[in-house]
């Protein structure tokens, strides 16, 4: 699929079928994540992936009832939970790296997960600690997003986009 036709038709997937996905197309979407760029190439990024009905539950628990995402944590067939590492990252003009790192690796994670036919919705409303208490996730991580992963169950309509001139300048602020 070529890139710019991903980028055109990856969605956000609430909805999933009740099929298994290929653990060869689970590393093959890891790798693409694993090959983002990274704060002078420390890669901070770690992956949790959860493909064990009774592991994927103990997410559940850390979503509030009233989270959309979380009738597709409960029926995906995989979740990922993505992290960082801030001591394998820096902080420059008071920015934390590590999110910057963290969040490049997921989208390649998502991206190539369309590209396979799968779909993926990134998620940040859940209690971190929570989830980290109830998968063993060391204090020191920081999680940053969870999906689900699986083969999607709906299509859903492109959001609006703002155009290009409201979004970018060139050469001097506008």
């Amino acid at each position: 699929m070529d890139i710019f036709q991903v980028f055109r038709d990856r969605r956000s997937i609430r909805k999933y079928k009740d099929v298994p996905v290929e653990q060869e197309k689970i590393e093959q979407i890891l790798d693409a994540a694993r090959l983002a760029p990274s704060w002078k190439n420390m890669q901070c990024w770690r992956f949790m992936v959860l493909t064990e009905a009774d592991v994927r539950a103990k997410v559940l628990e850390a979503l509030p009832d009233d989270n959309p995402g979380k009738k597709a944590i409960a029926a995906a067939p995989v979740v990922i939970v993505v992290c960082g590492n801030p001591f394998e990252s820096d902080v420059e003009n008071g920015i934390q790296y590590f999110i910057a790192d963290v969040a490049i690796a997921f989208e390649h994670l998502c991206l190539a997960a369309h590209a396979l036919g799968l779909g993926t919705c990134w998620m940040g409303w859940f209690d971190e600690s929570l989830v980290k208490r109830s998968l063993g996730i060391p204090d020191d991580i920081k999680i940053v997003g969870i999906t689900p992963l699986g083969y999607p169950d709906q299509v859903p309509k492109q959001r609006p986009r703002k155009q290009l001139q409201e979004i970018a300048c060139f050469n001097q602020w506008t």
